[in-house]
């Protein structure tokens, strides 16, 4: 018996190219964050004299390469499928942000460049700060990359420097159209975001190995080293978060409204946690927060929010993203958890940070910090429509027309299943035959 389904190229763009975000946003993840933390680790090397932490910089550095090669697969997809299944957005809004979706092709490339000159050189220089200098592109290339892409997503929510008139746009300043008020506070959450993942990513692969009683010095120090990087950058996404709640009561408040289920414009506006929307939008067995919504808004209890009042319904974001949010908070929450009960085990006199529990723990906070990062996105998407340009184009609007979209969301699928389970393989059997305790026997002779 056949499958009957009605075709609609709009939904099916959707679905593919969520699927292509979903599957290449762990893959970018990785690929700025992690840099990062071999640059830091190499320069500590190399300050303490201590090959513990070269040897996290270059085992860290062969897993990376790993995943750029599966993210330039993703990358060079969603570039593709921005042009095939949304056309006309690309029609009007390429004029106006071409710029920065050029730079970011120039970031990988320098990035890139550096990378391999980075890989082939160890143990190449008398001086190893030389070698640990070429790391520096790699990292300022891989953090301008998530830059340039950020700056095209904080345009699509908040368009400026052109004028769109009969569909046409005139008057460009593309400088203008970066530096659109959404760019500030996105840019640092992705920033902030990455670095906070990897670091439990990495230390997670350090309890798990620890756990599993590989007991190396080696893993004691990647272990306490990612987890202190995960805290600050956990303190610096938390400050950020609370930034951006602010930038949506200004400039998107009914992406805030329907977030946060606030539909009549009031002041001392309450927080609404969960709860079942009902048909008079109503909210039963929700947790409500009196004064929540104008704090988290304007740090202020008495201040005035707007509500979805104030906007045509046909305009609202499907109102379940409410229940995205509260998710990706309530992971938040967990990794704000995780964080502080390691370094409060840390810092205190009979902490001790290798227990099986907190282990467990450290790995648990790996996915859960990848699913935030997946629900984080989902809700910047999902809150925007029904816009793909905010009050300029409906991502209807912005679709393709063309047939044969669901047989591509299959064929892509096919490929992300491949390349996932065979960056899986390739990393698990790279490190099984690269054994930490072989190389540290190795660098003792």
């Amino acid at each position: 018996m056949s499958l009957l389904y009605t075709y609609d190229p709009v939904i099916f763009s959707r679905w593919l190219t969520s699927l292509t975000l979903a599957f290449h946003i762990i893959f970018a993840t990785i690929g700025v964050g992690v840099p990062l933390y071999i640059g830091l680790a190499e320069w500590i090397g190399i300050r303490k004299n201590d090959f513990h932490y070269i040897l996290l910089a270059r085992r860290w550095s062969r897993g990376y390469v790993i995943t750029v090669a599966v993210g330039v697969v993703t990358g060079t997809a969603i570039g593709l499928q921005l042009s095939l299944l949304w056309p006309s957005f690309m029609q009007v809004a390429g004029q106006a942000i071409a710029l920065p979706l050029f730079m970011e092709t120039f970031a990988f490339f320098f990035e890139a460049i550096f990378l391999g000159i980075y890989l082939y050189t160890w143990d190449r220089f008398k001086n190893p700060r030389i070698h640990l200098i070429f790391l520096i592109p790699v990292v300022i290339g891989s953090g301008a990359s998530a830059i340039f892409i950020t700056i095209v997503n904080a345009f699509m929510n908040y368009p400026v420097g052109f004028t769109y008139e009969n569909g046409m746009i005139t008057d460009v300043n593309p400088i203008e159209a970066m530096l659109s008020p959404a760019m500030p506070t996105k840019i640092s959450h992705v920033l902030s975001t990455a670095y906070l993942t990897c670091g439990l990513v990495l230390a997670a692969i350090g309890a798990f190995a620890y756990a599993r009683g590989q007991r190396e010095e080696y893993h004691r120090k990647a272990l306490k080293f990612t987890m202190v990087c995960a805290f600050v950058f956990m303190l610096s996404t938390a400050v950020i978060g609370d930034l951006s709640g602010k930038y949506l009561a200004l400039y998107q408040p009914e992406k805030l409204a329907a977030t946060e289920w606030h539909f009549e414009t009031q002041s001392h506006a309450p927080l609404i946690l969960g709860g079942i929307l009902q048909e008079d939008y109503t909210v039963k067995y929700g947790l409500v927060i009196p004064y929540g919504l104008s704090l988290l808004a304007f740090s202020d209890p008495t201040a005035e929010v707007v509500g979805l009042d104030q906007f045509p319904k046909e305009h609202w974001a499907p109102l379940w993203v409410h229940y995205i949010f509260d998710m990706k908070m309530g992971l938040t929450a967990m990794i704000v958890l995780i964080t502080l009960i390691f370094m409060v085990e840390l810092v205190r006199k009979k902490g001790n940070i290798y227990r099986k529990w907190l282990l467990a723990l450290v790995v648990v906070a790996a996915p859960i910090a990848m699913l935030t990062i997946e629900h984080g996105w989902i809700f910047s998407e999902v809150g925007r429509q029904p816009w793909i340009l905010r009050g300029i184009m409906t991502t209807s609007e912005g679709a393709t027309k063309s047939d044969h979209v669901d047989l591509m969301l299959l064929l892509f699928f096919l490929l992300y299943l491949v390349l996932g389970i065979s960056a899986v393989r390739v990393l698990t059997k790279m490190f099984k035959n690269n054994k930490v305790a072989d190389e540290l026997a190795l660098y003792k002779k």
